[in-house]
């Protein structure tokens, strides 16, 4: 798991099984499209954006690691995002990069030695702490297949589940690789305001691209910011334990980020 999860590594992580919606069609759902363009409205109204900086504060938990300090989230709304930590026992650092031609990523300790994620383990949401970019990407790009899961109530609060996807690119023979299932995403909107609320989607351990660990990313605080409704309070879940809670003091938009930001 060291590269699964740079916020987990000291974690007992415990087989669990997949995410219960498993996609099959090959066309997406209009209900499903729908929901999320008008979720998209609601997150960014009629602004645009290239890149977002947060920064704020942060607690970290792994196992019997318990640590607060700072932490600066960056992102590119194309698909790149790197999260850096400086806690009281040195500064984490992970990196997931998909505008390159394959997708890379890495992460760091303390140590600063880089370290390489499984190629697997890059394929959901490399943004998974700004949910507009997260929905923006899946609707202007092809091969996404959304599909409306229902209303049903999520961590006691009434929300629109919809799953997405990704179909595999022609260079992966279909039924070779589970690409479908490792790049699924459950986003949960609330049913009135249709801001996400929570994404899920599933890691897995370096060499088991088929055995799942669930992640869960709530959302809360939603503030406007230049146009854009932004959560500043951000809480990354694995096997339903807290492993982050951000909560951000300062939001920066279009500040000229580039590719060559996401690399350690």
């Amino acid at each position: 798991m060291r590269g699964a999860c740079l916020t987990s590594l000291a974690l007992l992580i415990v087989s669990t099984p997949q995410l219960t919606v498993t996609q099959q069609a090959a066309s997406s759902n209009a209900q499903a499209t729908q929901l999320l363009q008008q979720s998209l409205a609601a997150l960014q109204e009629n602004t645009s954006i290239s890149d977002v900086t947060l920064s704020g504060s942060a607690r970290r938990v792994a196992g019997s690691d318990d640590e607060s300090g700072s932490a600066v989230f960056k992102a590119l709304a194309s698909g790149a995002g790197r999260m850096d930590l400086t806690l009281p026992s040195g500064q984490r650092s992970e990196v997931h990069n998909l505008t390159a031609t394959e997708p890379v990523g890495a992460w760091s300790g303390p140590d600063r030695i880089s370290h390489a994620i499984a190629n697997h383990n890059l394929l959901a949401e490399p943004v998974w702490f700004f949910p507009a970019f997260a929905i923006a990407r899946r609707l202007s790009s092809t091969g996404y297949v959304e599909m409306y899961v229902g209303h049903e109530t999520h961590n006691g609060q009434a929300v629109e589940h919809i799953s997405v996807s990704q179909t595999p690119p022609p260079r992966i023979p279909s039924g070779l690789f589970p690409f479908q299932h490792l790049t699924q995403v459950e986003f949960f909107l609330d049913s009135t305001t249709l801001l996400p609320s929570s994404i899920a989607f599933t890691i897995h351990p370096d060499n088991n691209a088929l055995l799942d660990i669930p992640i869960e990313v709530r959302f809360s605080d939603y503030r406007p910011v230049g146009g854009t409704q932004v959560p500043f309070h951000v809480q990354k879940y694995l096997n339903n334990s807290l492993i982050l809670d951000f909560q951000a003091t300062s939001v920066t938009f279009d500040s000229g980020l580039t590719a060559g930001s996401f690399s350690l």
